[in-house]
């Protein structure tokens, strides 16, 4: 359970989510009886808290808590009831008593604090707030992201969440199955479910845009309007029933963003166009159109404004006081523009819904002295005619001459009045549905963003279950539905079960409890069943409601438990027989079944269709292709289709869509039926708890070990049983502990089992060692209050007899003064006693006197020290003047000396650079001097040589010369 401070991310919501801390304290620390604490039956209340007086002979006494009366019940109608730690329970399947009355009180408890979700097992009950809560902005979108169940209080969006969780991490198709009555909250639930898959899995990447403007969101809430006009209508319980179911699925890419959307609907009740009961109204949109709220729609559909000229929607109320139906026909109309239809669409639209009101209205008479149908007057075929773009006098020659193949060739067959009125409203009913039909394919075509699909999570909205005064075929289709949806939870939450025994090591023989509900479902819709049965008397023109219902009984009564005779009831419903759902027993009425399971469609008035001028019709209606390929060489054509087969089929498309993915169940609950915020109806909710299954699922609960406990939190909530096995000091696996605690104490050791990780219990037994935990603690605490007790007594005893022997005591001297007061030596010494006082009063004085002097003489030297003492501190005072002036003069001489060799140490630091640069030069100078020496004598040495040389050749010169006279000289010679 989380702490305040972690509830606070979810902002002001917190408070409308989980109980705060001080309030769970207090709950925990309420006292509580468990062998008294109890609910008793109540006619009126249906239940009421209690405490048990006594218990004698199969009776109960109970005393009722309110209102302090004593009340005499049979042992059977009286609960247990819940500790107080389980108040306001967040998972209903977690308490120890998993009765009726104890989910009735957590849910009233916790709709009294505004808290409106709560689980139960694998579902989560929602109840009607009747009023906006907080509970809904982005924060706590956020601080619902990524958290698991049991981490985060109870709401849509934690269901939301695990689904997209499971989604990412399993690979696997989801779905969320929002089921209960209309106005439940079952679309705004839905609505909050996109709008968090809306937010937490926006795409980054900006990709096609859908044809509607908006979020996912708002685009398919753009449709609502749209879709609820033509497929909502009054029923006896509601105003505004949804009377089809929608599959809504949100496509996610493979990294979990959103790519798109688009809408499956199921179910259709199109049987509501032609038959309303007395308290109910026709589809919306036909009340719309006659307010003359838009005269062009009037004028284009040829209507008029009062529903009474039209019988085929005014056999029940024409009103809704809490509809507006102009306010409603606008919102219509927009969506029509909204979502892309075109302007002929639109029209056509308008003029087919028109038309569909005009075939109520044909007339057909019968022949002279013949059982041939012909019409009875023209006017109402020439406007169907007009609206549909057909021929008139062809539609009716179809209607009363129909062509039927026979073989190979066609035959012109004639139709008796009851005949062609039933084709006349099978007509209307086929162009209302395959309209309707049409208008959710075109709204997927809008919501279509060519992205790229990985996966869905599908939002299934869905009728609940119904048990009205008056059942008919339609409520056996719908009660049909839910039976088969219970049993698909039932057998999830086996396999689910089934996943955790084994996960955990425990042995138990599994129970498929799907299997609990095969019994109504098999009398329903296998061979020889109830649709079979229906099917077959279609087949044979004789054929009656009378044979229907005889050959049910003998097939069914007393064959199979499932099936019953009605039991008749003052005021009740004429019934001819009952079928028992998970929910409970339903009378069934089946007059008229068999008209309106044929429901046959005109082949001859088909063709006409597919030739219409009005280029809608023929699309609603195209060509039917015969597959001759197939051995046999024969199909079933869509026009010999009935209304239980049609059903079997959308339903089976329903349940395997639902088994390819993962489901998540949610229940939403009418709390009563004033709407009014806060106030809940103990009769009307406990009636949708038995009928949406969350009582099933509890009863399924009780059947296994719903309690478990992981072994560290057992070990030590219940250590206080029996401390002594486990010893102190000494270290033992909680496990072990758990086993040996458990083994130690006396219950029925069949009741729990030791899985890996957690210790499981039945139904029941937890509440037991509760029980024996408040019994061992209460006497723990009356031992430690003795002890407590006794330790003050005693040293409230020593402070008693110290009190006495002072009591003694006084009373003693007291006893001695009065024995002694009138005794005349007591009276001499009362009159010398004063004068010892005065006595001593004297002395007293002398010694003052002499204290007086000793001080007086005492403070003459003090003064004359002081004086002495002032003189040599002013002596002092001018010695430390002097010094500070001495001292003063020392600095200034000091601060000059100081300036003067800074001045000459940076003086010689000048000089110091100076002789280093001039050092510098210096050797520059002997370096090139050196240089220049060296050139010298190398050029002294050159010159020396030079000179030799030019010595020797002088030498030479002259020896030439000498030579060159000789030579002369020989040459004269």
């Amino acid at each position: 359970m989380s702490t305040d401070a972690e509830m606070a991310a979810y902002g002001k919501a917190a408070i409308y989510l989980r109980k705060p801390e001080r309030e769970r304290m207090e709950a925990q620390a309420k006292p509580f009886d468990a062998k008294s604490a109890c609910y008793v039956v109540d006619p009126k209340e249906l239940y009421l808290k209690g405490t048990i007086k006594s218990k004698e002979g199969g009776k109960v006494t109970v005393v009722l808590l309110d209102t302090k009366e004593e009340r005499v019940a049979k042992e059977e109608d009286v609960y247990p009831m819940n500790p107080p730690k389980y108040d306001k329970i967040e998972d209903m399947a977690m308490m120890t008593h998993l009765n009726e009355a104890s989910v009735l009180y957590n849910l009233k408890e916790r709709y009294a604090a505004w808290m409106i979700y709560t689980y139960s097992g694998l579902f989560c009950a929602t109840v009607n707030p009747y009023k906006w809560l907080p509970v809904y902005d982005a924060e706590v979108v956020s601080a619902y992201r990524g958290k698991k169940r049991m981490e985060a209080p109870p709401h849509i969006f934690s269901v939301s969440d695990n689904a997209y969780q499971f989604m990412q991490c399993d690979r696997e198709n989801q779905s969320v199955l929002i089921t209960g009555e209309s106005g439940a909250g079952k679309t705004v639930n839905t609505k909050r479910v996109i709008q968090y898959f809306a937010t937490v899995a926006v795409s980054g990447v900006k990709k096609e845009a859908s044809k509607i403007k908006g979020s996912l969101e708002d685009q398919i809430i753009a449709a609502n309007p749209l879709l609820e006009s033509y497929g909502n209508a009054k029923t006896v319980r509601n105003d505004n029933s949804s009377r089809f179911g929608k599959f809504i699925r949100i496509h996610f890419g493979a990294t979990g963003k959103l790519a798109s959307a688009d809408i499956e609907t199921y179910l259709l009740e199109k049987s509501r166009v032609s038959f309303q009961l007395p308290d109910e109204r026709g589809y919306h949109i036909f009340f719309q159109m006659m307010t003359n709220h838009k005269p062009e729609i009037v004028e284009m559909s040829l209507i008029t404004t009062n529903p009474y000229d039209f019988p085929m929607c005014s056999q029940g109320q024409i009103t809704v006081a809490s509809i507006d139906d102009k306010a409603e026909l606008d919102a219509t109309d927009e969506a029509i523009d909204i979502l892309g239809f075109s302007s002929d669409e639109k029209v056509s639209i308008y003029k087919f819904t028109g038309a569909v009101l005009h075939h109520g209205n044909m007339k057909f008479k019968q022949k002279q002295r013949e059982e041939q149908a012909e019409p009875d007057g023209t006017d109402e075929a020439d406007k169907i005619a007009y609206l549909l773009g057909l021929n008139s006098a062809d539609m009716l020659k179809g209607l009363c001459y129909p062509r039927v193949k026979v073989g190979n060739e066609y035959v012109t067959k004639g139709q008796t009045v009851p005949q062609v009125y039933n084709s006349v409203s099978a007509l209307a009913k086929s162009i209302y549905e395959r309209m309707f039909l049409w208008m959710v394919i075109r709204i997927n075509q809008m919501l279509d963003t060519k992205q790229q699909r990985n996966f869905y999570i599908g939002v299934l909205d869905i009728a609940g279950f119904e048990i009205f005064d008056y059942n008919s075929m339609e409520q056996l289709c719908i009660n049909f539905t839910n039976e088969k949806l219970q049993q698909f939870f039932n057998h999830t939450m086996f396999v689910l079960e089934q996943e955790e025994y084994k996960k955990e090591g425990i042995v138990w023989e599994f129970i498929d409890f799907g299997m609990d509900l095969a019994s109504c479902i098999e009398l329903i819709e296998k061979p020889m069943g109830i649709f079979s049965i229906l099917e077959e008397e279609c087949m044979f023109p004789k054929a009656s409601d009378t044979s229907f219902k005889n050959k049910l009984y003998d097939q069914h009564l007393g064959k199979n438990k499932a099936f019953e005779k009605p039991k008749p009831a003052k005021g009740k419903a004429e019934a001819h027989f009952s079928l028992v759902h998970y929910a409970g027993t339903v009378d069934y009425n089946i007059t008229g079944w068999l008209d309106k399971n044929k429901d046959p469609l005109n082949d001859s008035v088909l063709q006409l269709y597919q030739k219409s001028s009005v280029k809608l019709l023929a699309t609603l209606y195209p060509p039917v292709v015969e597959d001759n390929t197939k051995k046999g060489g024969k199909k079933k054509g869509g026009s010999m289709q009935t209304v239980s087969s049609q059903f079997r089929e959308n339903l089976g498309k329903l349940m395997t869509n639902l088994r390819a993915t993962h489901p998540h169940f949610v229940r939403c609950l009418i709390p009563n039926e004033s709407k009014t915020p806060g106030l809940m109806e103990n009769f009307l909710v406990i009636h949708q708890l038995r009928c949406n299954g969350v009582l099933e699922g509890i009863r399924i609960c009780t059947k296994g070990f719903p309690s478990r406990i992981q072994y560290g939190d057992f070990k030590q909530r219940y250590k206080v049983l029996n401390a002594g096995v486990i010893p102190d000091g000494q270290f033992m696996d909680n496990k072990k502990a758990s086993e040996k605690l458990l083994g130690s104490i006396d219950i029925n050791h069949d009741d729990y089992r030791f899985g890996h990780t957690k210790v499981f219990f039945k139904a029941g037994l937890l509440g037991v060692l509760e029980e024996m935990r408040d019994e061992k603690l209460a006497a723990l605490v009356t031992m430690t209050q003795a002890l407590c007790r006794g330790f003050l007594m005693r040293r409230e005893y020593v402070k008693m007899m110290e009190r006495r022997e002072s009591i003694y005591t006084i009373q003693y001297n007291i006893r001695s003064f009065m024995n002694v007061k009138h005794w005349p030596w007591m009276k001499v010494y009362y009159k010398i006693k004063p004068l010892l006082q005065s006595a001593e009063t004297e002395k007293e004085l002398a010694n003052m006197k002499e204290d007086y002097a000793k001080c007086k003489e005492a403070l003459v030297k003090a003064e004359t020290k002081k004086k002495e003492l002032e003189e040599k501190m002013v002596a002092l005072l001018q010695e430390k003047n002097d010094l500070q002036l001495q001292v003063a003069s020392d600095s200034e001489n000091l601060s000059d000396a100081e300036e003067r060799c800074e001045g000459l140490i940076k003086s010689k630091i000048q000089l110091e650079a100076k002789l280093k640069e001039t050092t510098e030069r210096l050797e520059d100078e002997e370096e090139i001097n050196a240089e220049l020496t060296a050139k010298k004598r190398k050029l002294e040495d050159e010159c020396s040589e030079l000179k030799k040389d030019i010595d020797d050749l002088e030498l030479t010169l002259a020896k030439v010369e000498k030579e060159k006279h000789a030579t002369e000289n020989k040459v004269r010679d």
